[in-house]
């Protein structure tokens, strides 16, 4: 799709916005990964300190997955967004939601999803992204 501005040029639609592109790319990872064979257990887990966009079961492992949408590579790709202080608000946020739900001793991992265009053709899932330590 193009669009024409006012002196007759033609460009590209702009990017969606950040809150909509966001949830887009969480829309299509929760997709992916259902159709993965991932169940998805929460979406937007949040307490002080920290979020995790999806909470899935596979198999008996309880999963975080971080999804990362960047639309411009010049700002290093969706995996260069994930930063120390990044994987430690998750942990944070994986360690509350395992202490809210009673879920001591449980399997987890935490993925990542990277998503440099809106579409399932363009994900990259990079399962055990990173450790709890």
């Amino acid at each position: 799709m193009k669009w024409i501005d006012k002196d007759n040029t033609s460009r590209s639609p702009a990017p969606p916005e950040t809150g909509q592109s966001g949830r887009l790319a969480e829309d299509l990872a929760a997709r992916f990964l259902t159709c993965n064979g991932v169940r998805i257990v929460a979406r937007n887990y949040r307490c002080r300190g920290g979020e995790i966009d999806l909470v899935c079961r596979d198999g008996r492992t309880l999963v975080f997955v971080e999804v990362r949408f960047r639309h411009r590579a010049s700002h290093g790709g969706a995996i260069a967004s994930i930063t120390a202080g990044k994987r430690h608000r998750l942990l944070l946020a994986a360690r509350h939601y395992l202490a809210s739900h009673a879920l001591t001793g449980t399997d987890c991992r935490f993925d990542c999803l990277l998503l440099d265009q809106l579409s399932e053709n363009a994900i990259e899932w990079l399962r055990n992204a990173f450790d709890a330590t």
